[in-house]
């Protein structure tokens, strides 16, 4: 199954303070404010949501294709996605702006300033999704991931002219785009990918109520966290999956990406929705016991073993036989 996963490439630059941003604040002084705070830690990782993702199912043995746009100090980044199984190229290079990155400082009471550049990722609205069949032939699969808002209405209209499958996964940018581009990007998805909020911010935007929604994708898989998944659709009854018990939370970024990776790659073996959301509720609880969405351990044996102790022998003999990690 030939998946492309389009959306976000970034860096996150996270940085430490170990004070109160609040004792520096002047209640009289805040048109005026002139702030630098010394650091005692930054941590550079990889990220964005498309990276992620496709990182994910290359991974899990896919060849993943990976769209999207990022700067000439990728080279090193695009070295570690090559390593690891994902096409980066299909990835825009800009020529004169960086890699999108999020800048983020927390201090003592886990208060947070943060700024988000996105530089290269305005480019990537500038790719057609024909280049990308022209090099690797026909997709079977695109999954439409929190990109620039242009970008992600243009690949979802060219899906729908080329007859290609695609999924929809607004996620972030469902708190900024006006209702019409939101209906633009649901209408016609053979999945529909939201986390509990998002799908209330959804219905919010769209005006659409759930049956609305329902009529209008092929399923729709929303995500609880501790409380699991649950996927609705017209031709099929709901299915719920409970999350991997006693996982210990270390850091939530890339969580949800995760989920997805393991999801598709679940659908891409020929496995039931069932059994496709208990592989990504493993992965995901695999990525919440790492720090970084891309640095956690993969074995498949200890993979395995999750999967029974989650959801059972058949489980486990089943998803065991379809992994190549």
């Amino acid at each position: 199954m030939r998946i492309a996963v389009t959306g976000s490439i970034a860096t996150d630059h996270l940085m430490s303070f170990s004070g109160r941003f609040s004792d520096q604040f002047v209640a009289d002084q805040l048109e005026n404010v002139s702030l630098s705070f010394l650091v005692e830690q930054l941590d550079i990782r990889r990220g964005g949501v498309a990276a992620n993702i496709a990182f994910a199912l290359g991974r899990l043995g896919l060849s993943p294709v990976l769209v999207g746009a990022v700067g000439k100090d990728f080279d090193d980044y695009r070295s570690w996605l090559d390593r690891h199984g994902v096409d980066t190229k299909s990835v825009h290079v800009s020529p004169d702006k960086h890699t999108a990155r999020f800048l983020c400082t927390t201090d003592s009471t886990q208060n947070q300033i943060a700024s988000f550049y996105a530089g290269a990722m305005s480019e990537a609205r500038e790719i057609e999704l024909n280049t990308v069949t022209d090099r690797v032939g026909d997709l079977d699969l695109v999954l439409i991931a929190p990109d620039d808002p242009e970008a992600m209405l243009r690949h979802t209209e060219e899906c729908r002219q080329r007859g290609i499958t695609f999924a929809a996964d607004i996620s972030q940018q469902l708190a900024i785009m006006p209702g019409e581009d939101v209906r633009n990007l649901v209408e016609g998805a053979s999945y529909l990918f939201t986390n509990e909020y998002e799908a209330s911010l959804l219905l919010k935007h769209t005006g659409w109520s759930t049956d609305q929604v329902l009529e209008r994708v092929g399923s729709w898989v929303t995500t609880y966290g501790p409380k699991g998944v649950r996927i609705e659709g017209k031709g099929h009854d709901p299915v719920v999956v409970d999350v991997v018990p006693e996982v210990e939370a270390v850091e939530p970024t890339g969580v949800g990406d995760a989920f997805r990776a393991g999801f598709l790659w679940g659908l891409s073996r020929k496995m039931t929705m069932e059994r496709a959301a208990q592989a990504g509720c493993v992965l995901a609880g695999i990525v919440l016991e790492t720090v970084g969405p891309q640095e956690y351990p993969l074995d498949r044996a200890e993979f395995s073993n999750r999967v029974a102790k989650a959801y059972g022998a058949d489980a486990a003999a089943e998803i065991e036989s379809k992994l190549r990690v």
